[in-house]
Parts: structure tokens; sequence; C-alpha cells
């Protein structure tokens, strides 16, 4: 909560006042450009084992600290000390080990081979170099882990990051900014910003860094890629999704109700990549339907004092709002409330039952639009091609899952699944490898984090063309020219790519004739 020129950070699932952390101004944050900008040209001259050895430093707090990270993340965010573990810190600690260990890998120098014996004295080879400074803006719903691993990929990569963490969850900010500053990175190398998300962006863009990472809204991103056109700044945007599970009729449905449950009512349903919309087939509809129902109603939600709970607090009051906002409205619009999951009793907090909706279709805001909440709207098919159109009839496209015994059959089913993730019998939980890209398609943003792809990010391309014949006086074609060069070079193109052997040899015999003017000052 943004007052006046401070954030107050407040317990979602108590009201409780955690702390109050000043605001960044525009003025600070240009200055923070300017040391990260004298800092980041000796951080990428490091060799990458030293800046290696400093995020492994980062994994090892991690796992020093885990405790009191799992405790501020709960605390801050809403969600259950289990699931800032499952999903925050195990995921953060496995990626800080990946990127160092590989990130040799993803920078090494690649050359690149002849694309044809004319032009085999031209060697070449790719470098990767970073960007500069990066600005990375994230979340609350995982304010740990989805800037953990950009942030890592970012330093490793020799480049300087400037980070800015949701306003509702300063507490993780700052102990995340703890955890990089413990590793002894070099002054300004490394910096942390406090301002509400769209000033940030804003600011960012405005003081001139080299790219900008941003992870939220659709409506948000469309604005800070408009700004970034203004610089022709790059900007790499994971903006949601409305993610579909398909189930099919040999579904493994122990299995299928367990993971949509965990895929789609983990933090409360707050998960970019979570389950959001069942399609299954109407063979198994019912006993899939009363499965979940039943284990959907056997759910605790509550207040985390002694790891009993599975479901804590949804982060946000205007969260909650929109959560009820699509649920009261789909039920105007004649669905029906299947289940739902016992409410906690004795507390104030913004606290939101794990609901099951049947009978919607896709008329509806809760099938339609990122609900972002702990609610699974099923919907019967009679077939998987039926389940994969309703799945594609979405303009996000960021996750998706299908369940089957068969999995040849579930990986055809996937490849026609318009999203940049699918997995196959399980849901969500790729975000948490670290050798996968994670990014959508449609309006779920543009670009990659995560894995090679999203190493690659953290840099750009530069290709070095190394000339082996360069103590020549010139190239062929080059000046001055006359109709014997024009003559040459047609010769080359008839020697090279003529379909008749006789138009060859005769271009061949123009080729050579050509020839010895590389050899001539004159």
């Amino acid at each position: 909560m943004n007052q006046g020129h401070e954030t107050v950070c407040i317990n979602p699932a108590t009201g409780e006042t955690l702390g109050r952390w000043p605001q960044t101004s525009p003025d600070e944050v240009q200055e923070m450009l300017c040391h990260a900008r004298a800092a980041q040209p000796a951080w990428a001259e490091l060799p990458l084992r030293q800046r290696a050895k400093a995020i492994l430093r980062v994994r090892n707090y991690l796992v020093e600290h885990l405790d009191h990270l799992a405790e501020t993340i709960s605390r801050d965010n809403g969600k259950t000390r289990t699931d800032a573990v499952a999903t925050e810190l195990l995921p953060a600690a496995m990626a800080a080990d990946y990127y160092a260990r590989h990130a040799g890998r993803f920078v090494r120098r690649r050359r690149l081979r002849p694309g044809s014996w004319l032009l085999a004295n031209k060697r070449s080879y790719i470098r990767q170099v970073p960007w500069g400074v990066v600005g990375i803006v994230s979340p609350w719903n995982y304010p740990l882990a989805i800037p953990f691993s950009e942030v890592a990929m970012a330093l490793l990569a020799g480049n300087a990051v400037v980070l800015k963490v949701a306003s509702e969850t300063q507490m993780v900010g700052h102990a995340l900014k703890q955890c990089f500053r413990d590793a002894g990175l070099p002054d300004g190398v490394f910096s942390y910003l406090n301002m509400p998300g769209r000033l940030a962006g804003d600011a960012l863009l405005t003081v001139g860094i080299d790219k900008l990472f941003f992870t939220g809204s659709v409506a948000v991103g469309k604005e800070l890629m408009g700004k970034a056109a203004q610089t022709l700044t790059p900007v790499c945007l994971e903006l949601g999704g409305n993610d579909a599970m398909l189930v099919c009729p040999d579904a493994n449905l122990h299995r299928a109700v367990a993971g949509a449950i965990w895929a789609g009512l983990q933090n409360c349903g707050q998960s970019c990549g979570g389950v959001e919309r069942i399609y299954v087939h109407r063979d198994v509809y019912q006993p899939f339907l009363d499965l979940l129902g039943e284990k959907v109603c056997a759910l605790r939600m509550g207040i985390d004092t002694d790891y009993q709970v599975d479901l804590g607090a949804v982060t946000t009051r205007r969260q909650l709002d929109t959560i009820r906002q699509h649920v009261d409205e789909a039920l105007a619009a004649g669905a029906t409330l299947f289940a739902q999951s016992p409410y906690p009793e004795n507390t104030q907090g913004l606290f939101y039952p794990a609901t099951v909706l049947t009978d919607v279709d896709h008329s509806m805001r809760v099938m339609r639009e990122e609900t972002f909440g702990p609610v699974l709207a099923v919907m019967p098919v009679d077939d998987m091609q039926q389940a994969v159109r309703l799945a594609n009839d979405s303009d996000l496209g960021l996750t998706g899952s299908v369940w089957s015994r068969n999995r040849r059959m579930a990986c055809r089913l996937a490849e026609q699944i318009q999203a940049g993730v699918v997995t196959i019998n399980d849901h969500l939980m790729s975000h948490g490898l670290p050798e996968t890209p994670w990014g959508g398609f449609k309006q779920s943003g543009i670009g990659r984090t995560h894995g090679a792809l999203g190493f690659a990010e953290m840099t750009q391309p530069q290709c070095i063309v190394d000339d082996l014949l360069g103590g020549t006086p010139r190239n062929l074609w080059w000046h001055p020219h006359g109709p014997g060069v024009y003559r040459g070079l047609a010769g080359l193109i008839d020697m090279l790519y003529a379909r008749k052997l006789g138009r060859r040899l005769q271009g061949a015999a123009r080729a050579m004739r050509m020839l010895p003017r590389v050899f001539r000052r004159g």
C-alpha cells in the first residue's frame, strides 16, 4: 500500500502492519543508473567463474536463511510457508545452482560454418554481449521466485541490475535485496528501488536502461512497451494467462484432480500459469467432478501458524474484489456453485474459499479473463478436439496441460494448444524447472525467461567476421568496376548454381579470369 512517500506492508491474512519503506525518488533512480553504468564494465570483465561464485553465495544465503525467508514471504504475500518453500525458495536455489554451472555454456563463443566454399576464407563467430544495465519489474504473487532467476541470469551474463519489486510485497523485496547484497557484489552492480509499478517502469525507461524485464498485467505491459518504443528499448514481457487443463477419457483421475487443486488453487490461485479452465471428456466428467468437489471441500484455509493449512490469503483487496466479481457474474449468468472449501473462522483477513464452478461457458469473464483466484471452472466436452478449440479460444496463451495415460496422444494434443508451455500430466511447475523457457503466446507476452532461451535474453549477439585472406589487396567485388568484373561475378553465379554442366564450366572460366585482380594493387 502506497501512502504519501512511503510504502506500508500489511499481512493480508491478519491485517497486521509489517513495515514501512520510503519510496525512491526519480532523482535517486537517475543516481542508481549512473552508479550501475560505472560499475557494469568492470563486472562484465570479471572471469565468469567469479560471477558464478557470487551467485552460488546467494544460493547459500537462501539455504541458511530458509525459515526466515519462508516466514517473510508468507506474512507479506499471504501464502503458506510450505507454499513459499515449494514454489519460491526451492526453485530459486535450484536456479542459482543451475545458472552458475551452465552460464559458461550459454555465453560460449559459437563458430559459424561457412555457408559456401566460395567465401570459406571468411571465418565467423558469435559472442554474447551483456546489454549493460537491465531493469527488472516484478509482481507480488511470487515476490521472490519471479525476480530471482532474472536477476541471477542478468548478473551472470555481465549486466548490472536495477530491481523493482511490487509495492505490496516490499518485505520480501528487501529480503531479496539482502540476499544479493550479502553475496559481496561490487557497489552499483545491483540496485533496488521502491516505486509504484507504472511509475517505476516509466522511471527506468526515462533514465535510459538498456533492456526492461516486466512481469504483470497485459494493460501495464502494453503501456510500458509503448513507452519503450520511443527509445527502441527492448522489452521482455510476461503478462499473465487464462490457462486450460484438458482431461482425456483415459486420464488418471486421482492425479488429474490432485493436479488441478495444486495448480489451480495453491497461492490462492494467484498464479499466471495456474489452472483456471478445465475441459473434461464427457465420459469421465462426473467422476472427475465428484472427486474434485470432495477434495476441494476438504481443503483447510486460514492463517499459517502450525503448518496445518493448505491455502492462505489473497494478497490484495483489489484482487479479492476481482475474484468476487468474476464468480458473482458467472453465477448470475447461469453458472452453478458446485463445491467450496470452508471459510476460515475468526478472521478478518483477505480470504476467498476455494471454489468449483460448473455450467460455465465462454460468455463469462471467469472463462475469458484471468480471474487470478482460487476458482476452477469446469466444462464437459464431447471429444478432445473440442477441448483444444475451447482452450485456444482466448487472447492469452501462457501455459496449458493435457492429462492422459497415452503420452503419445497427449503430446499430439499438447502441440495443438496455443501456449508457450504445455505440460503432460502436470501443470504450473515448469516455472520451477531452471532449464525450461518461460513465456507465452498471444497477449501473454513477448520474449522468454529461464533456461538457455531466457539467458539469451540477457545478452545481445555480436558477430565477428575474420578474413583469412586479409593480406590481399582487395576482394573480388571491390572497386574499380568494369565489364570484366561484371562477367566474372556473373560467372561465379553460373559456376555455383547453373542447371547445365556446360554453363557451369563457362562460368568457372569467366570467374578464373577475374581471380588475379584479388592480388593486384592497382
